[in-house]
């Protein structure tokens, strides 16, 4: 390739993006509206080669053409001309520099200038063109090669039932982590740190689930503020690993250390899961920035009202929705998918917003087109996925509304939860239903107990140890004088906001913490930690530490000795959850709840051993139950033993009943789990037929 001229040949329409081969580059893009698809390529100083050069043919909607002698590491972007009517939903303008939507990497940051806007106001308040140039203010395309040694990996493939999600994010995690070598802090190279893999195989998880790592911008308001957009739900480019977490240069490096990052968790027998936003784009409403799909072809890639094409329909509450009923927006998102499974090597995906995805023109559909795309998709049908099943459109809220092959976060399992162990209003139902995989929600044809993500925490809200600190949101480090975030938080201070040394407040908050993080991994379906709660991590109160890119939001590994001791106890409740197949059936359970099915293997009592009457599910206190769950008779000896649940969530001390085994008459049970112990351990064996003390608010675990 010469220095200062491009030469095109017509190339070819497949694959969409930036391909690389021996002879050079072939290019394609996307545009049913475009009258002028045009290339233009940068030199290593960063520089535009010339002017851009038309990509010489068109087949169908795809624009392509073949740049010779390319090679990785080329950046590039379009330039579309084309009609510019903002009330029709038009909005080309060739002066804006635009990344492919099939970019593989993309390099530098945006600068937030008028130059990103694709039209400005004049005097009358008219929209009009906005001829300024925005190439020296946005990011590039990169040309990489997508060649690696994969050294033989294996995805571990975890069935749901063997499944434990840790949710975290890439940066936060290690940033503040001593062992983790500090020039690759807070990337994908340290979250693939002997110490990081120590600790994941120590505490039993299977599977990291990590917040966003598709590229993302900045959002203007908190570059304004000096804040930056920390969890990245602000998606730009689709096929790009955010060059933020690389430790290896933003030129193509951050996709062989994002592979390498995969290949040594999975060596380890350690999942991938990314939270994706394919729900909207970071170019924002109508008078957001034009530095993708906007211009490559507005009408196309966004969803829009038919009474108002020049505005955007707006499930996300960010401003725009991408348009997965149209057959090009659906095929940007397979391949998008398609290329992290096949070409990254992830095991899975949890989809942010996802009821969005799922509307077509009459609104959510169980089967709409993009969720019977992947349904069908032979590639997608080994890994997991994970639906937030809810956005901010009308009808919005689809919680077990999804389809067979799901899995979906259960936020009634949240709420039940937090109102039952801190005090708020609960029943011994509702506590019931959510121990035993909410039936109510998911009992439905080919769907199960593992169809419900169960959490108590989420990178959304308060972290655990907050949970227990705070009754109210301390956002004020956001720059909006505490008013975002959400106020539905169902925490409980015990009395004192924030930290504190009155050494019963203290126990009272750690007993609280056990009795949650021990519901959570005792319960039917597969559980999601936070990641950082089992370090006691705090945000302060921040219950929306979006934009905390700083100490509130990384993880604090300097643990004191009540940290190090909640550690362990996380440790050996993981451990007895992966130890025990009755913990993780793979259908409902029959009992005397009537929500719940499967003959005599459940079973729920009163504390002295009665059992509950219909009327007495509504009771909401006291919150005393037992419950004794006998495994199937197919599963071998050792993995058939039953397990003991004693729940007192009362104040006051409670005996119970020791019930005997109806299998087998057994009078002995081993407590393998004792949330008033700080380390959760005993050794006591209980005798059916006997009474046992349960302290107040706390659980008693034995197998027989």
């Amino acid at each position: 390739m010469s220095q200062n001229t491009l030469t095109l040949k017509p190339g070819k329409p497949w694959p969409l993006g930036a391909t690389l081969c021996e002879e050079g580059v072939n290019f394609a893009v996307y545009s049913e509206h475009a009258e002028t698809m045009l290339l233009a390529v940068f030199d290593g100083s960063d520089h535009e080669i010339e002017s851009a050069v038309a990509l010489p043919a068109r087949t169908g909607f795809v624009w392509h053409g073949f740049l010779p002698n390319a090679r990785a590491g080329l950046r590039y972007g379009f330039r579309v001309a084309g009609p510019f009517d903002l009330a029709r939903g038009l909005r080309f303008n060739p002066s804006k520099l635009l990344l492919d939507p099939y970019a593989k990497a993309i390099a530098g940051e945006l600068t937030w200038d008028d130059s990103v806007y694709d039209h400005m106001y004049d005097h009358a308040g008219h929209p009009v063109r906005n001829q300024m140039d925005s190439a020296a203010s946005v990011p590039r395309s990169v040309v990489v090669d997508t060649s690696f040694d994969w050294q033989g990996d294996r995805a571990p493939r975890h069935t749901a039932a063997e499944t434990i999600v840790y949710e975290c994010h890439v940066r936060g995690l290690t940033k503040l982590h001593p062992s983790v070598p500090e020039p690759v802090r807070g990337t994908y190279a340290g979250l693939a740190e002997l110490a990081m893999i120590d600790h994941f195989t120590s505490l039993g998880v299977t599977a990291v689930e990590l917040l966003p790592v598709h590229h993302f911008i900045d959002d203007a308001f908190l570059v304004e503020q000096g804040l930056r957009n920390y969890w990245g739900y602000n998606t730009i480019g689709f096929f790009a690993p955010m060059s933020r977490y690389s430790s290896s240069g933003d030129d193509g490096g951050q996709v062989r250390e994002f592979k390498e990052m995969v290949r040594t968790l999975h060596s380890h027998g350690i999942e991938v899961i990314l939270d994706v936003v394919y729900n909207h784009t970071a170019e924002g409403g109508k008078d957001g920035p034009t530095l993708s799909f906007r211009g490559l072809d507005n009408s196309v890639y966004y969803r829009r009202p038919p009474d108002r094409p020049g505005d955007y329909e707006n499930y996300s509450g960010t401003g725009n929705s991408l348009n997965t009923h149209h057959p090009a927006v659906i095929g940007l998102v397979m391949d998008s998918l398609r290329y992290w499974v096949q070409e990254m090597h992830v095991d899975g995906f949890r989809f942010d917003l996802a009821t969005s995805l799922g509307r077509d023109e009459n609104g959510f559909e169980t089967w709409s087109r993009l969720f019977a795309a992947m349904y069908q998709d032979p590639v997608l049908r080994d890994v997991k996925l994970i639906a937030e099943p809810w956005d901010v459109g009308p009808d919005g809220y689809q919680v077990g509304a999804f389809g067979s092959h799901w899995h979906e976060w259960n936020d009634h399992f949240r709420d039940t939860m937090r109102s039952f162990w801190l005090g708020h209003r609960a029943t011994l139902g509702g506590f019931a239903l959510r121990l035993a995989g909410s039936a109510d929600l998911f009992d439905r044809p080919g769907r199960g107990p593992l169809s419900t993500v169960n959490f108590v925490t989420c990178h959304d809200g308060f972290t655990l140890t907050d949970l227990v600190s705070y009754n109210q949101k301390h956002n004020e480090a956001n720059g909006e004088e505490n008013r975002d975030g959400s106020d539905h938080n169902l925490g409980f201070n015990f009395g004192v906001e924030g930290p504190t040394d009155d050494p019963e407040i203290r126990d009272a908050r750690y007993r609280a913490r056990r009795n949650l993080i021990g519901t959570l991994l005792l319960s039917h379906g597969v559980p999601m930690m936070l990641g950082g709660d089992e370090l006691s991590n705090t945000q302060e109160g921040n219950n929306n530490a979006y934009c905390q890119d700083n100490e509130i939001g990384w993880l604090q590994w300097e643990l004191d000795e009540r940290a190090q001791e909640f550690l362990a106890f996380v440790r050996h409740i993981l451990s007895i959850r992966n130890s025990h197949p009755a913990l993780r059936p793979v259908r409902y359970v029959e009992s005397e709840h009537p929500a719940l099915h499967e003959p005599g293997m459940v079973t729920w009592k009163d504390a002295d051993g009665s059992e509950l009457l219909p009327g007495e599910w509504a009771r909401e206190d006291p919150r005393l139950l037992m419950v004794t769950i006998d495994p199937a008779p197919t599963l071998t000896a050792q993995e058939r033993s039953a397990v003991l649940i004693m729940i007192n969530a009362s104040n006051d001390d409670a005996e119970f009943h020791v019930p005997k085994l109806a299998r087998n008459g057994s009078t002995a049970w081993t407590v393998e789990l004792d949330t008033d112990q700080v380390s959760g351990i005993s050794s006591v064996v209980l005798h059916g037929g006997r009474t046992v003390t349960i302290p107040s608010c706390s659980i008693l675990m034995a197998t027989a």
